[in-house]
């Protein structure tokens, strides 16, 4: 009988993760059927990219997912979420947990401050103390295991489940379901930050695969993970950029752009819009490009960040306008322009690797805040600048939390960055232009440490992450009787 597994891939990284790289492909190759569950608005569109025999695709049912999220119990569906986001063990860096508990109590009325945040606050104490507590709290999410995909089970048999989290988004209720199905399941660690901003799973989950040791770390000490239970396999999702699958050539990109090719190209990534602005940081970059204040005339990129393309809340739609204003006020500002994919995935939805991978790998000096691209950008050996210029009071909007961007520096994917000595700080215009101007003279500046950094935080930098991962897939589909 041939062996057969479920992937849930919800967002965007999932898919580049999955079938962007060697790990579906390597599977079907040893002779596994895959069931790859999908947004349903968009599963059409993928299959058609994606075609390939022994592999089947699935909706994923996210609205009626969403449904029953908002009519049943929602309120303490909500709360063992939360839980579970800030109640990871005080045994590793909770920083970033911590941010996300100011930002529900900002954002929440006195009455549920008082009805719900501060008794909260005593179990999340508990929850940092307590390995059975935690324990605990993954079983009684199980009380929500709506029957969303029996047909499927059913159907299909899987002997594993895969997700591209620990339960920490709607794949909650698959893994839940293939729980009571007695079906082993296994979480692909996607995300860098996502074993220290997530921690508790949203289900039982069996096994991971993870990026690093460091990851590994965070998801034993952070929630009580079983160290042989963990794979080490890298992160499939950047063995294109390892290989050069995606680069596009430089004056093709910088034509598809309207870009200066005697110029110097510093691009701007946009992150962390829900705690603050990016607008300070793009001001200033296009004011130091129009003032002559570079050591070399330059021009700037930007991509925007996916909340940018969000009706609600409005405030980031707004910025996005913002931004696309100063394109017009200043000759040399320029804005990626993305294509949407559709459905739950947005925009920045796999299609565009070889659009970001370009960006990075063309860029003279490559500009955000402490975003996941500071990863690539040093696989690609670009210098690298975080920009945290604040403005007073942050988004000053009611009921939104601001916190500074000078703040978030000892969040622990951040701190290690930092720590790493693979790019520099800026906190204010003078810092930004003095930070800029010494990687125009000197790119090769920190490459060493960005090697090093690069070699701690991924592990394999030959672009066999896809394999290895697919290698302890099947390794583990080996142990099922």
């Amino acid at each position: 009988m041939k062996k057969r597994v479920f992937i849930s891939a919800d967002h965007s990284m999932a898919i580049v993760y999955f079938l962007q790289s060697e790990v579906v492909q390597t599977l079907l190759d040893a002779g596994v059927e895959v069931i790859l569950l999908t947004d349903d608005e968009i599963k059409g569109q993928i299959e058609k990219r994606f075609m390939n025999p022994g592999l089947c695709f699935e909706g994923l049912r996210l609205k009626q997912a969403n449904d029953y999220y908002k009519s049943v119990d929602s309120r303490l569906q909500w709360l063992l979420i939360y839980l579970r986001r800030v109640g990871g063990s005080a045994r590793i860096n909770t920083e970033a947990l911590d941010s996300h508990i100011w930002e529900v109590w900002k954002e929440n009325s006195w009455k549920f401050r008082l009805a719900i945040w501060i008794p909260a606050a005593f179990l999340t104490f508990l929850l940092r103390h307590s390995a059975a507590a935690r324990k605990a709290l993954v079983r009684a999410q199980m009380r929500f295991t709506p029957d969303l995909y029996r047909d499927l089970f059913e159907k299909y048999k899987p002997d594993l489940v895969i997700a591209s989290t620990a339960g920490w988004r709607m794949d909650r209720y698959l893994l839940r379901e293939a729980n009571r199905h007695g079906i082993p399941t296994m979480a692909a660690i996607v995300g860098w930050d996502n074993p220290s901003s997530y921690t508790i799973p949203g289900a039982p989950v069996d096994w991971a695969t993870c990026w690093s040791d460091i990851h590994k770390d965070e998801l034993v000490l952070g929630s009580d993970w079983q160290p042989d239970r963990i794979n080490i396999g890298g992160i499939p999702s950047y063995d294109g950029y390892l290989k050069n699958a995606w680069l596009m050539p430089k004056d093709e990109y910088f034509r598809a752009h309207g870009l200066d090719p005697r110029r110097k190209l510093i691009a701007y990534a946009c992150s962390f819009v829900h705690f603050a602005p990016n607008y300070p940081n793009v001001k200033a970059l296009a004011k130091l490009i129009a003032s002559d204040k570079l050591s070399e005339p330059s021009q700037l990129l930007v991509r925007l960040h996916p909340s940018h393309f969000q009706d609600k809340p409005k405030i980031f739609a707004g910025e996005r306008e913002r931004i696309h204003a100063l394109e017009k006020e200043y000759p040399n500002v320029h804005i990626v322009r993305p294509v949407p994919l559709g459905g739950s995935m947005g925009y920045y939805s796999g299609e565009d690797m070889p659009e970001k991978a370009s960006m990075m790998v063309h860029s003279d000096v490559f500009v955000t805040v402490y975003s996941t691209m500071v990863v690539e950008c040093a696989i690609h050996d670009t210098p690298i600048v975080s920009s945290c210029i604040d403005v007073p009071g942050g988004w000053n909007t009611p009921k939104k939390y601001s916190l500074a961007l000078k703040k978030i520096g000892n969040w622990p994917t951040h701190q290690r960055f930092r720590e790493a000595g693979a790019g520099r700080l800026a906190t204010n215009e003078t810092e930004l232009r003095e930070a800029i101007n010494f990687y125009l003279q000197d790119p090769q500046a920190d490459a060493t440490a960005r090697r090093s950094f690069v070699e701690r935080e991924i592990s394999y930098v030959d672009g066999s992450a896809g394999k290895r991962t697919a290698e302890f897939i099947l390794s583990v589909l080996d142990r099922k009787p």
